[in-house]
């Protein structure tokens, strides 16, 4: 079979892997962009027209994953447990190179690039940690790190020749002088660095947490849920989100399921609910009560709000908008 691409490049569509990408193209190499979606962002019928544009100044055909079942099971029970927050960075790096190295040993590609650079990060990138992490994936002398690679030890490909180490870097640290430069002097377009999965926010990693001990069967629709909206815990078993905005609503429109209990204003616009767990007729109240409070008929005295799925009949109830301090004790941010 005729190799099609020399190298897969690990692509966020970042600052680091754009100028990763940048430099392994400068060298006439023939790269492959993979890029991976988090579950909580799979499935909306997102074009990724972000992450194309990028790849397409870079020149390179783009590789679409998004990701679900297998990567919420990675997060239940990962064998290197988490960062600062719910944050399992080190088998999340496993996870996807392991898949990634699937792709490669497939199109006949000789090595994967990532964008990594050595201390950037506390927990995935260490030193010793990106040793780690090569050897769990399998790719030992096959994962190339472009930005750092002059600090670390020869890959296959460079020894062999197809890469010239001498035009790659040696950065380390936190900070991003170095790359933003480089992007500056091909005029690479960029977006500003950012503070990486949604897992490091601490809110998110909150609602996973409480979810996760509330809830240890929840399902992949559950796992979804924690990036959106505000949460509530209302009563022993149940669980709300309450969209934020238009956006959101049309996100949980795609998220809900056939056995979620739906919360919407009947009168008013308004934010969409989704109830999950095992409510009884006042949790259904309170739910109701609660998405009014979030909506533009806050204030007014009685607020009919329809309820559906489920198991529940459909109808429309009537309910005061909650006390905000009800709210705020039953919140998970």
């Amino acid at each position: 079979m005729t190799r099609r691409t020399d190298g897969l490049l690990m692509f966020s569509g970042g600052l680091d892997s754009i100028v990763a990408g940048h430099l392994l193209k400068s060298q006439g190499l023939s790269i492959t962009a993979l890029h991976f979606v988090l579950p909580f962002y799979s499935g909306l019928g997102d074009s990724h027209e972000r992450i194309r544009d990028f790849a397409a100044v870079l020149g390179i055909p783009l590789i679409i994953e998004e990701e679900g079942g297998e990567f919420m099971e990675m997060v239940r029970s990962p064998q290197f447990g988490f960062g600062k927050n719910a944050n399992p960075c080190i088998d999340c790096r496993i996870h996807r190179l392991l898949r990634a190295r699937q792709i490669m040993e497939e199109s006949g590609a000789l090595f994967i690039a990532t964008g990594e650079v050595v201390g950037q990060r506390p927990k995935s990138q260490r030193l010793e940690t990106l040793g780690l992490i090569e050897k769990c994936s399998g790719l030992t002398g096959r994962l190339l790190r472009p930005l750092s690679a002059r600090l670390l030890e020869p890959t296959a490909a460079e020894k062999s020749g197809i890469i010239d180490r001498s035009r790659l870097l040696a950065i380390d640290g936190r900070g991003r002088k170095e790359q933003i430069e480089y992007a500056d002097r091909f005029n690479l377009p960029h977006p500003s660095p950012a503070g990486g999965c949604c897992l490091t926010n601490i809110h998110t990693a909150d609602r996973y947490l409480a979810m996760a001990q509330r809830f240890p069967e929840f399902t992949l629709e559950d796992f979804r849920l924690i990036a959106w909206g505000r949460h509530f815990v209302i009563g022993d078993r149940c669980q709300l989100v309450v969209a934020r905005d238009s956006e959101e609503n049309d996100v949980l429109e795609r998220i809900v399921s056939g056995e979620d209990l739906v919360f919407d204003l009947a009168d008013v616009p308004g934010p969409m609910g989704i109830g999950r767990g095992r409510f009884s007729n006042d949790d259904i109240l309170t739910a109701a009560a609660f998405v009014a409070r979030y909506s533009r008929a806050r204030n007014d005295a009685a607020v009919n709000v329809r309820v559906y799925g489920g198991t529940c009949e459909s109808r429309v109830v009537t309910v005061s908008p909650a006390d905000p301090a009800l709210c705020e004790a039953c919140i998970l941010r």
